[in-house]
This record gives structure tokens, sequence and C-alpha cells, in this order.
């Protein structure tokens, strides 16, 4: 009996599944958007009951439905126009329903996403989008640091290179992919500098720390920059022309995924914009890279990447002529220089790095990366400058107002140089991570060999009114009745140098972030260690790092973030050369103790949603190695004397102060000083206990001496306020119409004289400020249909831009030109930035 009751079952059982499927029908189809493109992920359900299907990647679906029964199929899909299909079908029919969405105009309410692990982090996320649409005479993703990173500053709008509270160039990580990049070596004016390393085109995430950064992070003071390029999962292309050279890529996957790839391609000639600089002459920079990333889904647990760069920048100058004016309203001078000779440089690189990433469980990832880095750098000149100074008449009232009207000194200078740097960097590293519970571990190792080949050969020769200085009193021209009182003729800043280094460096670190959420509150702490040693110097560091956040449970979605820890710099081959060119070996690595105290609120204003950061820093700086700078050249003492501070306080403000599209305002203030061991001078005193020699060091110390210590001075990047503004409109009745301002100031920052003791660099250059605009026509867009036999059916988007530079002509200093007339007397003639300049550039995207 039990089995003929089990048989009756599966019986009815079977008879009513087959009924079932008598009552079904199927719907199928395509669905694309206006061009015809299919869309993935679109949803497809039946109103009032559960279920449903979705596209795959060619926009295809399929979905059992009802039959004997009128239903409502809805076709729904963010960003698109609902669409409705009422049908009625009999049992087991098919029926095939194709839709192409519109975009939807609908205005929803505000949303903000926020990256919650990025949030709990002092990383902030920057949208690279944006970095197309910033005026900005070099372009790129380091642009949209000045406005959108805290604590950033720039004083030079022709190189890429920044400043981060109280830093300099060098201190700052750069990585594409979780591969470390480097900058060239010999570059000394933005000028000369060409491309970075940072494609835009290619990049899809950018996060940015300006201090108390994870220990995953590598042994830098002052921040980090974190670059992931794109992953395609469809074909894709761009390309830009503009006055200042033009840039094109293509990106696409096969149909499986397997295999994805990026290309891109740039080149850049700022010839138009130095034409405008205050030297004259014949400038023809050139500056190419190609770069290609290449990734292959080897299986499900094993993915292989390929990144490469190739970039081979060339700068060269015939200098003619230059007049500049500089002074007060009171004293007025003028300097005009005509030239002979001319400078070529040349900057090659190749980069190439190999990654493979194998999951063998879904928490646990193992990351093997191969990495090398080559540069050959050339730097010739032999260019000769002879200079007239004069006094220009200051009386409005003058007939010779503006002229000069007295000759304070005639010379002539002779600059050469020829200097060739070959370096390589290779990398073997580790990185892993696994997730356990509410731990997330991140550990890595690596190896570093350097090789280094450097010869320099550098050497200045000023002769004013017809001798060599330095010359003797009363002994003015060549007609010298007594040849042992002649002048020697002596070079000025002589380089010589020709060494070759090779070394080791060995690194790792481990670090977890623990999370906890409880009654709408939540907790996150990081702390990781890492540990540096390199064979050149035999030092060890070790340098622990923190970071906690907590979100309370209030109204306001507000979040707070303590991070300390110690940033530990050791010197690469630029801090290891002093300024005379000499090497010293027994340099030993920069320390920075990094406190940094922050909140990010996120608020709703206008009906429109807003971020607020602060940040509040202190950063305690130990074996320091004091340098100057000069344009984008920094000079070491190559010497761990000294130590300081900085400390400061960054904001931003950040969102929709136009409804529908995004901007940003920021504001530090900040302080850095040093102190330098042994850096005394002595003030004599005659017998009256007048003042006769201020300001000298002598071996030999008088009775009639005072020694003075001058104690903190402010560092080279000391500059006390920076603001930053980057504002989009557009037009409320036609939003293809938009603007684009980028407004900046900074303070001003401190230099000296040169050949002159460090205490003395407390002038200061006038302040940075500038303006760019920008006006931009959407020519193509979303909206915009064409029919399947129209070739500009293929364009997502073509633009058209409008780009003024310096729109209020100021003139900024980014050095000082030091002259010298026949009393040995200097003058500090400002080297000036561009001047006001226009740019036309066409985007399109494919």
């Amino acid at each position: 009996m039990s089995l003929l009751k089990n048989i009756i079952f599966i019986v009815f059982f079977l008879q009513g599944v087959m009924s079932f499927g008598q009552e079904n029908a199927v719907i199928f189809g395509k669905i694309t958007d206006a061009k015809n493109k299919p869309l993935e992920l679109v949803n497809v359900s039946i109103s009032g009951l559960p279920g449903g299907s979705i596209t795959d990647k060619k926009g295809k679906y399929e979905l059992k439905v009802p039959a004997n029964k009128q239903i409502l199929i809805i076709i729904s899909f963010v960003g698109y126009q609902r669409e409705v299909e009422e049908i009625f079908l009999a049992p087991g029919e098919k029926k095939e329903i194709n839709k192409s969405l519109k975009v939807s105009t609908t205005v929803l309410p505000d949303v903000v996403i926020e990256d919650k692990d990025i949030r709990n982090t002092n990383l902030t996320r920057i949208d690279p989008i944006s970095s197309v649409n910033i005026p900005t005479v070099t372009g790129g993703i380091e642009q949209l640091l000045h406005s959108q990173a805290l604590g950033v500053s720039s004083s030079n709008e022709l190189t890429s290179q920044y400043t981060v509270r109280g830093g300099n160039y060098d201190e700052n990580l750069v990585y594409v992919n979780g591969i470390e990049v480097y900058r060239p070596f010999l570059i000394r004016s933005g000028q000369q500098e060409g491309l970075s390393f940072l494609n835009p085109d290619l990049v899809s995430s950018v996060l940015f720390s300006s201090g108390g950064f994870d220990a995953k992070y590598g042994d830098k003071m002052s921040s980090v920059l974190d670059i992931q390029y794109k992953k395609p999962v469809e074909f894709g292309a761009s390309f830009a022309i503009s006055l200042l050279g033009g840039s094109a890529h293509i990106e696409g996957a096969t149909d499986d995924l397997r295999l994805s790839y990026l290309l891109g391609v740039r080149h850049k000639s700022n010839q138009y914009i130095l034409k405008g600089l205050e030297t004259k002459g014949e400038y023809k920079p050139s500056f190419n890279d190609v770069q290609a990333v290449l990734m292959y889904q080897l299986s499900e647990k094993v993915e292989l990447s390929v990144l490469g760069n190739y970039a081979r920048n060339s700068y060269k100058l015939k200098p003619e002529n230059r007049e500049t004016d500089f002074g007060t309203i009171q004293d007025a001078h003028r300097l005009k220089i005509y030239f002979d000779g001319q400078e070529l440089d040349r900057f090659e690189t190749l980069f190439g790095a190999f990654s493979t990433t194998f999951k063998p469980k879904k928490n646990l990832q193992l990351k093997f990366i191969c990495s090398a880095f080559q540069t050959y750098e050339t730097e010739t000149f032999d260019i000769q400058g002879q200079y007239w100074i004069g006094t220009l008449e200051t009386d409005f009232g003058d007939d010779n107002f503006g002229d000069v009207i007295e000759a304070q000194g005639v010379g002539t200078y002779l600059n050469h140089a020829r200097n060739i740097l070959d370096a390589t960097v290779f990398n073997i590293e580790h990185k892993g991570s696994q997730i356990k519970l509410n731990n997330f571990i991140q550990w890595g190792v690596k190896y570093q060999r350097e090789i280094i080949n450097d010869k320099l050969n550098e050497w200045e020769m000023i002769d004013s009114a017809g001798y060599s200085i330095p010359h003797i009193p009363g002994n003015i021209g060549t007609g010298y009745s007594n040849p042992s009182n002649q002048p020697n003729l002596e070079l000025h800043d002589i380089y010589k140098l020709d060494t070759a280094i090779s070394s080791n460096r060995y690194s790792g670190f481990i670090q977890n972030t623990w999370k906890k959420e409880h009654n709408n509150r939540s907790f996150a702490l990081n702390t990781g260690v890492r540990v540096n040693y390199w064979d050149f110097n035999g030092q060890l560091l070790i340098s622990p790092r923190a970071t906690f956040s907590y979100k309370p449970d209030w109204k306001k979605d507000i979040l707070f973030r303590f991070s300390t820890g110690v940033y530990s710099q050791p010197p690469f081959y630029r801090e290891l050369r002093d300024i005379e060119g000499n090497i010293n070996p027994d340099v030993k690595a920069q320390t920075s103790i990094h406190f940094v105290l922050g909140s990010d609120w996120n608020f709703i204003a206008w009906s429109r949603p807003f971020k607020f950061v602060t940040e509040i820093y202190y950063k305690y700086l130990d074996n320091l190695i004091p340098y100057e700078v000069d344009n984008v050249r920094i000079k070491y003492y190559a010497n761990n004397n000294a130590h300081g501070y900085a400390t400061g306080i960054d904001m931003k403000v950040n969102g929709e102060f136009v409804r529908g599209i995004e901007s940003w305002v920021s504001l530090s203030i900040m302080k850095t000083e040093e102190d330098i061991e042994d850096d005394f001078y002595y003030d004599y005193y005659n017998s009256d206990g007048e003042l006769i020699i201020p300001g000298y060091t002598f071996n030999n110390v008088a009775v009639d001496s005072v020694r003075f210590e001058p104690g903190y001075i402010p560092r080279p990047t000391d500059q006390r306020v920076n603001f930053c503004l980057y504002f989009q409109d557009y037009l409320p009745r036609n939003p293809s119409y938009k603007m684009h301002l980028n407004l900046v100031f900074g303070s001003s920052l401190p230099f000296g004289p040169p050949d002159s003791e460090k205490f003395k660099h407390t002038l200061r250059m006038p302040p940075y400020r500038r303006v760019d605009i920008g006006f931009s026509k959407e020519i193509i867009g979303e909206n915009t249909i064409f029919s399947h036999k129209n070739p500009l059916k293929y364009f997502k988007s073509l633009w058209i831009t409008l780009e003024v530079f310096n729109l209020l002509q100021v003139n900024n200093t980014i050095s000082y030109l030091w002259v010298t007339d026949v009393t040995n007397r200097k003058y500090a003639v400002p080297n000036y930035l561009t001047p006001r300049q226009l740019n036309i550039k066409l985007i399109a995207n494919f």
C-alpha cells in the first residue's frame, strides 16, 4: 500500500507540472538605447508578480509569463524612461518584444553615494573625468589635486609637480595599478617637463592622501596618489586636439571578457605657450608618450596584467633676447639681455610591469609584480648672455617716463653644461590580502635594485664691465701696470662629477583594518607597520602607523578620523648629491611624524548634496636635509643637519553649487620651519660699538664680535595661505553650453641670494595669483540621434572648448635671475611665468 501511494503521488505531481507548463508563455527580445547600443542589466518584470529577468551584455533577455491572462510587462533601467507593454498570450506561445529606451529627463531626488571604506581612511576619492574640463596649461590628473585634495599647492602652471603640507616634489608617492612610478631626475624648469606619467584617458580611479596614510603605501614623507587604470568591458575610444598638442586612446574586450586592452598615445608641444615668455627665441619642445595595458583572465582564479610606457621628451631653445622691468615705483630698473648659443635637453624613459593576481579563495588574494624603470637623460647648453642694467624714469610728468635714464652696469655671463644621467630601477614584489570576519589583513614584501650612472659637467662664468668677478678694487679694465695684481679668470658654480652607484633596497609591510557597526554607530581601526633596509647606507627603518575613525549616531552625517605614524624617507640619488655635485654616502633617512585630526560631513544645502572636509595636522620633522628650490629643480645640501615642523589646517567644500554639476573650493593655512645645526653667524663691531661687518661666519672670532643663532627659518615651501576654487556652470535653458573656472591663490614663498647662507633665505616672492576659464559647447551628446547611415552615430560625445589662460594677466614670479654690476652689487630680476593666452580644444568620445 505504501508503494502504491507513492506511485499515485508521483503521477499527480507530474500531471500538475505538465499542466502548469501548458499555462505559461515566453517573451524574449533585445533592449537597446536610442543609438541602438545594447543595454546590460535592464530589468524585465511582470507588474504585480514577483520575479523577472535582466538583460545580458548583448541586451537580450527571456522570461516565462502567465498565459490566458492580461498582464503588463515593465522594462526599466536607472537613468532611462520606463517602458510598459500590455500582452495576452496563449499557453506555449512565444512573443518577441524589443524596446529602445530613452534617457530619462525626470529630476530624481538627490542621493549621496558614499564609499564607506574610503571614508574611514585619510584617502580622498577624486573624479578623473573632471580633468578633461579643468582649464590648465598642463592638463592631467595632477591639476585636480589643487582644488579637490587637501593641502596641495603649486605656484607654477607649467609643471605637473605639486607640494603637500610643506613638503617638496620628491616627497610624494605615485602608484599606477599598485606599482610605484618615477619622474625624471634632471628637470630644472617647467618648460622642460613635458608629459607626466599619468594618462587621463586611461584612468578609472583616483585616490589621494595628504598625510597619515596606511602602511601599505611606501616610504615618503608627504603624500600618496593611487591611480587605477580602466578594465574595459566593451569597445571605446577618444581623441583630443588643441593648440598645445593632442591625445588618442582605444579600449575594449573580447566577447567572453577574458582579454581586455587599453592603448593611449599623447603628443604635447607647449611652443605656443612658451612664446609668451619674456625670453624671446626659437622654442622647439616636443613631448611624446605611448602607454598600453593588457589584462587576461587565465581562469576564475588567475589574472595576468601587463603595463608598458615609453616616453621621449625633448626641449630645444635658441634664446635671442629678453627685456624685464623690475623694482618699485620709486626705484624701477630694466634688464636687457642679448643671447647667443642654445640649449638641448632629452629625456627618454621606459617602464614595464608584469603582474599575476591569484585568488585561491573568495576571501584571499595574492599578487606578484615584476617591474622595471629606465631613464636616459641628457642636458646640454652653451648660452652666453650680454646684459645691460639701467634706471628707469619714474616721474609721470617727465617726457622720458619709462625710459632708461642711467646705465648701472653691463656684463656678460656664460652658462655651460654637459650632463648625462642613466638610471635603472628594478622591482620584484608580492602583495596579499585576506578578509576574516571584521578584519581586512594586507601584507607585502619588495626587493628593489637601483643602478645609477651620473656624469655632471657644469659651470658658469660671470664677467661684468670687462673683467671677471671677483675683481680687485682700483684695477678696473685690462690695462694693469703690475701683472701680479691682475685678477684671475675664475669660473663660478663649477660642478663636476662622474659616479656610478648600485644598491639594493628591501621593504615590507603588514596592516589590518578592523570595522564594527553597532546601533547606527561605526568604528574602524587601521594599524600597520613598514620595514625598510637600504644596503648603501646600512640603515634599517621601522615605521608604525595607525588610523581610527568613528561615526556617531547623530542626525548629521559626520565622521571623525585621527591618524598618526612615522613616515621615514630613505634618500634616493637626488638627496645624496649636494649643491656642488659631491656624493655623500652617509646621508640617512629623513623622518616625519604625522598627527592628523579630521572630520567628514555630508549635508544638504539648497536641496542638493554637499561635503565639508576639515583636517588639522602637525608634523614633526627630523634628520632633515636642507635644500634650495630653483623653478622645479631641487638642490640638496646632502646633510642630515636640520629638524623642523609643519602645522596647519585644511578645509574643502564640494557639491552642487549649481544643480546637477559639481564644484569645489578649498582653503589651506600652513606654516613650516626648520632649524639648521651650526648655522650661526657673527656681527663685528668697532671700538665705538658700531656695526662694521654684519652677518659673516669667520673661523677667528674677535673680541668685538657677537654670535647669533638664527634658530627656526622658513622652509622653501613655506606658503602660508593657499586658496583654490573650481566652479562650473551652464546655461539653464541650454545646458550644452558650460563654463569652467579655475582660480588659484598662493601666498609668498621664501627665497634668498645665491651662494649665501641658508638663514638669509627669508626674502619673499610676490604671491601667486591666477585665473583660468573655459567655455565648452556640447556638439554631440547622449540625446543626439542620428540615422543608421550617418557616420556620426558612432560618437558618444563631441565637445569644443575655448580656454583663456591667466585671464587677469598677472605676472607671477617663479624664480629670480641674479645679475651683478661693477661694484659687485646683485640684482634679483624676476623670472615671470606665462601671460594671458588662448587655447582651443576639441574632444571626442566613441
